[in-house]
């Protein structure tokens, strides 16, 4: 099938897509929040047409998988991936998560079973820890996501635009050539998930500590992100990020947005098939 549905043990649906040759290499993309799988598709194309298995699932609660009440945080999440990966026998596969995915991507590849994982990418991506604690005293403060959680109870439709139409992709600066299309495209997205979802996913994404996942990722690693990403700043995140893994690779780019595999297709999916094939 190119996509369809398999079911978790506590019995959620999730929607996943998976197209080109079933023996060619897997790569599988994880979405950020509050998107799906569809915000992939300028990486799913690139590398379906060069000959890769490229696969990506709706999380739990997000675009057309079931929108879910529980299970709403990083482990679960990660154990979704271990279902999916069982459920499609996926084998040297090449995990890349954006944003909340590149946490979910930390979380799974450290967990995951012997032979499934070749690579992993981390893509403007959460880990170590986006929120400010005494450990890490260069994060956002706590009240930075209540502020969130706020405004997506009190519209969440104005705010899924405000952040698209904004900080998500750098539309906020001046002289930025603004697409109202990729705006609604985001917002699309955004709203096909469940608004209990949206909010429990806020504190996954944002206080779960991922440190030890990626010390313990055994793989070759590669993060990218954007100078100017005003989601995931940079300094408390990619640069710490590279100094946990045993074998990693940081690609930073002056002036790129959180967004920026959207905006700067071109360019992220160059690195990312030189260090598939590297």
């Amino acid at each position: 099938m190119s996509s369809g549905f398999f079911t978790t043990n506590d019995g959620v649906n999730i929607f996943f897509k998976d197209w080109g040759p079933k023996d060619a290499q897997p790569i599988v993309f994880h979405h950020g929040w509050p998107l799906s799988s569809d915000d992939w598709d300028a990486q799913m194309m690139f590398f379906a047409l060069k000959g890769f298995r490229v696969i990506a699932h709706d999380r739990r609660g997000h675009g057309r998988s079931d929108q879910t009440d529980a299970g709403n945080e990083m482990d679960t999440y990660a154990a979704d991936v271990i279902a999916l990966a069982k459920h499609l026998d996926l084998k040297n596969a090449v995990h890349i998560g954006h944003s909340t995915g590149g946490g979910e991507v930390a979380r799974y590849v450290a967990r995951s079973e012997p032979g499934r994982v070749a690579k992993a990418v981390l893509v403007g991506a959460v880990p170590p820890i986006m929120l400010k604690t005494d450990a890490n005293p260069g994060g956002l403060p706590k009240e930075v996501f209540d502020g969130f959680r706020a405004a997506l109870l009190a519209n969440r439709a104005q705010f899924f635009h405000d952040v698209a139409a904004g900080p998500f992709y750098g539309f906020n600066r001046e002289g930025a050539k603004v697409s109202p299309a990729t705006v609604e495209n985001w917002w699309r997205q955004g709203m096909a998930g469940g608004a209990k979802a949206h909010y429990d996913c806020i504190t996954a994404f944002s206080e779960t500590d991922f440190t030890e996942d990626l010390k313990a990722i055994d793989v070759p690693v590669l993060i990218l992100h954007g100078e100017d990403d005003q989601i995931v700043p940079i300094d408390d995140s990619a640069r710490l990020a590279i100094k946990l893994v045993k074998n990693g690779k940081l690609i930073t780019y002056p002036g790129f947005p959180h967004g920026m595999a959207t905006t700067e297709a071109e360019t992220i999916n160059k690195d990312l098939l030189a260090f598939i094939e590297g």
